[in-house]
């Protein structure tokens, strides 16, 4: 299965926006089965209201296809409540969006028995104050500071003093 749009959930998709008040996230919202999905259970693309559902989950519960289909609504449903405004994917606005779905308490990943993908952790990065080190597959896009940091010395807001600086890797020991 390659790429392949499920004009029914998609249908189910645009009721549910239609009766949470966003008819027009329903004319934009489309969902589909991707085949190259491995380790993951759905993703929503924001910008093009795109639902993209692992095939896999057709052969666990069928629950599980509505509930990862609901997950994965509420991320659009934030967005496009947020009007452009950046939020973070599982915040308060995500949050609200699954009580408003129908899934409250849902959590941010599955425990599917979908193969694991590990990633080497390339870049690392370390805060100038505290030492927090952080390991990420890509590099920060924007300035990123240690939020501990930030709350304890500038009430929660970004501070330069404390922006992430990339170091180089410490190879283990052994």
């Amino acid at each position: 299965m390659r790429d392949v749009s499920d004009a029914a959930l998609t249908a189910e998709v645009q009721g549910w926006f239609r009766s949470l008040g966003a008819a027009v996230l329903a004319l934009q919202v489309q969902v589909r089965w991707n085949g190259r999905m491995r380790s993951t259970a759905g993703k929503a693309w924001m910008e093009r209201g795109l639902i993209e559902l692992n095939p896999r989950l057709l052969g666990v519960e069928e629950a599980e296809v509505e509930r990862t289909l609901r997950h994965e609504a509420a991320h659009l449903l934030a967005y496009w409540r947020a009007r452009g405004r950046r939020i973070q994917s599982h915040g308060a606005e995500w949050r609200q969006a699954c009580v408003d779905l129908e899934i409250p308490g849902e959590r941010v990943t599955h425990t599917l028995p979908f193969p694991q993908r590990r990633v080497a952790k390339r870049y690392h990065y370390a805060c100038p104050q505290c030492g927090l080190a952080v390991a990420r597959v890509r590099r920060f896009r924007r300035p990123t500071a240690c939020l501990t940091c930030c709350r304890s010395y500038s009430g929660g807001r970004f501070d330069v003093r404390f922006q992430f600086q990339l170091v180089p890797q410490v190879p283990p020991l052994g």
